[in-house]
């Protein structure tokens, strides 16, 4: 459905986007990710026309679109801010893009009502926008955008004003939302939790450029580079040293948890005989008691964080340059460890992933 092809963007000396490449296909669920300034939005108002690329070209649906206007693209586009009009209800407020189709009053009135019922605001056609919650707020703009009928509709950030168990809500409201009406949306967002909930892909953006794009489980579990390892949460880095690399593998001295056999990334380069691997903290297991793994280590509670279902621990072990950290279900009693407590934890070997050097980043 978006085929986006070498686009750069300059703004005087500044370079917004990078040689960016991507293809978006049709009925995705994608996600733009990364933190402010590295180049989502303005690539999102590229491909709503907003914004017009220095160099490259953006196909909509096989369409070379550059140079077409924004309200010529079979895009629809939802703010940040919503862009509720106040003066308008909500009906007024859904309709006001059909204006210019001249549809008539009845369809008119009839494109109107689906919207609503796809969004489930059934019913507040006449209601005023100031006596709407923030979450009603937000279907209205979805709403406004989807009476349209676009082939691709985009988010920029659509949630971020939500309060956290409104914004959780919408979150599965708005999948089941995408899933219903079938086009393709591409979100905006610098929140990884949101991104991996949402998408059947994800793409990482760091200064102007695209670092990975993977299906969610892939990104977070197979990061490729450090930053976008930990941009997709909490991971623990370790320094390596290559013993063995072969076409498809790669063996590494992780210091205390010994040799570590791992297939070799694509584009993995060792430098100097020097890695840097990485291992979720929810991969690292606590043993209790009489409790007995093939891959053990031994340490001590340096500090912990209590979050009602799980501890996050932090754990220092003799030999490694940084403490280790770990999150824990509170079944067994994790949130009782003092600190200072003399600990066991296990490990997978498969777990750790081989981390690429990230790529020096060149905005000027």
């Amino acid at each position: 459905m978006i085929s986006i092809e070498h686009v750069s963007k300059f703004y005087g000396a500044y370079k917004a986007l990078d040689d960016v490449s991507l293809e978006i296909g049709e009925g995705e669920f994608f996600s733009l990710l990364g933190p402010s300034g590295c180049g989502k939005t303005t690539l999102l108002r590229s491909i709503a026309g907003f914004d017009v690329p220095s160099n490259g070209e953006i196909r909509i649906d096989g369409v070379p679109s550059v140079l077409v206007p924004a309200n010529r693209r079979p895009t629809n586009m939802v703010f940040q801010n919503y862009a509720i009009f106040p003066h308008l209800d909500v009906g007024e407020n859904v309709a006001y893009g059909l204006k210019r189709m001249n549809l008539g009053a009845q369809e008119e009135r009839r494109r109107v009502s689906d919207a609503l019922d796809q969004v489930r605001l059934s019913g507040l056609d006449k209601r005023k926008a100031h006596e709407l919650s923030g979450g009603q707020r937000q279907r209205v703009a979805l709403a406004r955008a989807l009476v349209m009928r676009p082939k691709v509709l985009l988010l920029d950030e659509p949630l971020s004003a939500l309060d956290k168990k409104l914004r959780e809500q919408m979150q599965v409201e708005l999948r089941t939302l995408q899933k219903a009406v079938g086009i393709t949306f591409i979100l905006v967002t610098h929140d990884q939790y949101e991104a991996l909930a949402l998408s059947d892909r994800i793409a990482v953006m760091f200064g102007g450029r695209i670092a990975q794009v993977a299906t969610p489980k892939e990104i977070y579990q197979r990061p490729r580079t450090r930053k976008v390892a930990d941009f997709l949460g909490g991971m623990n880095f370790l320094h390596g040293r290559v013993l063995d690399e072969q076409s498809a593998s790669v063996s590494v001295d992780a210091a205390r948890f010994g040799r570590i056999d791992l297939a070799k990334p694509q584009g993995f380069v060792a430098n100097g005989g020097d890695v840097t691997l990485g291992i979720r903290p929810e991969r690292l297991r606590l043993l209790w008691d009489n409790d007995r793994a093939p891959n053990e280590l031994s340490g001590r509670v340096e500090n912990r964080a209590y979050f009602g279902e799980v501890t996050h621990l932090t754990i220092g072990v003799d030999g490694l340059e940084q403490p280790l950290s770990m999150i824990e279900t509170n079944d067994y009693g994790a949130d009782d460890l003092p600190v200072g407590a003399e600990i066991r934890l296990a490990y997978d070997p498969e777990a750790f992933v081989l981390l690429a050097e990230d790529p020096p980043v060149a905005r000027m």
